[in-house]
């Protein structure tokens, strides 16, 4: 790089560095040259991410390059980068797939598809990676505990769990992946010799020195660490983008609370004959035919989902994706942890499809009636059409394609699920009131999230709140919990991002009147990639002045 190098040259290097931390992510987003590795997860490598973290932050400072855009995306994931680092989460999150480092390596390994002899050599490189990783792990789980980092004891034991589902699975997810040639026994040696042994080795350090040592279930917020509030307001500005307090987030939750009462009124009215918002809400947690028959019955309603969304598409938006999203059951031995659904892009060469994952974990204690509110929020038109849209664009440096922003991507996706009423998606009432049960959700997280790290809820007052005011069933509730807990921050992007670009549109209808099109302000919100919320507004305002001249 050079002495003054452009933005363009800085989202380069930045991206390369946010591979190195997130290798697995690096593979399913084809960036070349980290598919061979696992995360140096010890000292010494975070280290090298945060000497390299902290000089593009301060070229990026002082660039005059005309790159505005750029340059605001690559200051915020440097940031960010350093946010997370000095957080040192992954030495106290444990269990979570999404975001801690070990069960996330058994979740997202197995979903690779390696095509050709090279990427053959790249998976097996990194099953012999295991014992480094897992024993570096460790010790950072260690270090953690002697400084007081500590985990959620239940987490700990949630982590357990996992190993030992993974290990007892048969067939093996790692074994399953078609390999040519000799690789194929060299993986069954691989993982007799390496995998197993490395696995069972950080079980017993989890079951013998991390275990027992945690922080309770009426202690499970960062504002009970040292420093722990001064890096959740961190881990807030992250994943918001924004400069909001985790006060103000939790105050704006309960509002938005309070407001959805009318549409539980009218809906529940036109579906149980009732208007008491607080009764429709009980029917809707208690009524057992809202529950699915089986797992078919869940892939079969998502999956008609997505094909109504796809085909309204054009209407509504100037670009729609080539890549086809498909429907899938979360892998059975992610489900007691995973999250009730994910989304997974597809690849950049086209070779593997967007997939919306939907948990069938315990199917029939789970609600149905959130079923079309999900599909779209995960797949058409939520994640899936802002992912593919994406990386479809020409001249955007691939940081701003590939690596995502909480408060964008997540906000965009809530965004969707209002956006299909509009296009006339959901098939009936019940499905519109799971729209409405979806926001309270997200109304509740800015409660719930902001409550357990900064506020100093309990575990309990967690599901107790989520139990009153979301549509969840019992081991949703407190699955939801649990990755709260694990995750903090990343809870609050959903609603911020939503009513930011709710925001934005209500600004350019008013600017624009009978001049606005929703195709162009779609497209005006996609057309630049991920961008943090404060750049999303300066792009809309552009638009909206550049389109006033034209009158």
């Amino acid at each position: 790089m050079s002495d003054q190098p452009t933005a363009a040259e800085l989202a380069d290097e930045l991206l390369d560095v946010l591979a190195t931390e997130m290798p697995l992510m690096a593979t399913f987003d084809n960036i070349p040259g980290h598919d061979h590795e696992l995360r140096d997860v010890s000292e010494a490598g975070d280290a090298r991410l945060r000497e390299k973290a902290v000089r593009i932050a301060d070229h990026a400072a002082r660039s005059t390059d005309p790159d505005r855009i750029t340059l605001g995306v690559v200051t915020h994931h440097a940031e960010s980068l350093l946010t997370r680092l000095d957080s040192r989460q992954l030495e106290f999150t444990i269990a979570d797939q999404m975001a801690a480092e070990g069960t996330g390596v058994l979740s997202w390994l197995p979903q690779l598809e390696p095509s050709g002899e090279q990427a053959e050599e790249d998976y097996l490189a990194r099953l012999a990676a295991f014992p480094r990783f897992f024993a570096a792990l460790a010790d950072r789980h260690r270090a953690g505990v002697a400084a007081g980092r500590t985990p959620v004891d239940r987490a700990v034991r949630g982590a357990i769990d996992h190993v030992d589902r993974f290990l007892a699975a048969e067939p093996h997810p790692l074994l399953v992946p078609p390999l040519t040639g000799d690789r194929v026994a060299r993986r069954e040696r691989l993982f007799t010799e390496k995998v197993r042994p490395a696995l069972v080795a950080y079980r017993d350090i989890l079951a013998s020195e991390i275990a027992g040592r945690g922080r309770p279930d009426d202690r499970p917020g960062l504002c009970w660490l040292d420093g722990g509030k001064e890096s959740y307001a961190g881990l807030v500005r992250t994943h918001t983008t924004t400069g909001i307090s985790p006060e103000e987030l939790h105050e704006t939750g309960l509002e938005i609370g309070r407001a959805l009462d009318e549409e539980y009124r009218r809906l529940g009215s036109a579906v149980f004959g009732e208007d008491d918002p607080v009764e429709v809400r009980r029917r809707l947690r208690t009524d057992p035919s809202l529950c699915w028959r089986d797992a078919d019955e869940m892939i079969t309603t998502a999956t008609e989902a997505v094909a109504r969304a796809t085909a309204a598409a054009p209407g509504w938006f100037r670009r729609v994706p080539s890549a086809e999203c498909v429907v899938r059951a979360v892998p059975e031995a992610d489900g007691p942890s995973a999250a009730q659904a994910y989304y997974m892009p597809p690849s950049a060469d086209g070779s593997r499809p967007g997939v919306y994952s939907t948990n069938a974990y315990r199917v029939t204690e789970r609600f149905r009636f959130i079923a079309e509110s999900v599909a779209f929020h995960e797949a058409v038109p939520g994640h899936h059409f802002q992912a593919c849209v994406s990386y479809e664009l020409d001249g955007v440096p691939r940081l701003r394609k590939l690596v995502p922003l909480s408060a964008f991507d997540e906000g965009w996706a809530l965004y969707t699920e209002r956006l299909a009423d509009e296009m006339g998606l959901y098939s009936d009432d019940v499905m519109r009131l799971g729209m409405v049960a979806e926001d309270s959700l997200r109304a509740a997280r800015l409660v719930v999230d902001t409550g357990l790290h900064a506020l100093g809820w309990t575990r309990q007052q967690c599901v107790d709140y989520l139990a009153e005011h979301c549509m969840l069933s019992d081991v949703e509730v407190r699955s939801e919990t649990d990755r709260y807990i694990e995750w903090p921050g990343q809870a609050l992007s959903y609603m911020t991002g939503r009513l930011e670009i709710q925001r934005l549109r209500a600004f350019a209808e008013e600017r624009l009147g009978e001049d606005f099109d929703i195709r162009d302000f779609h497209d005006v919100v996609l057309r630049q990639g991920q961008v943090p919320l404060p750049v999303l507004g300066d792009m809309v305002r552009e638009w909206v002045a550049g389109t006033r001249r034209r009158e």
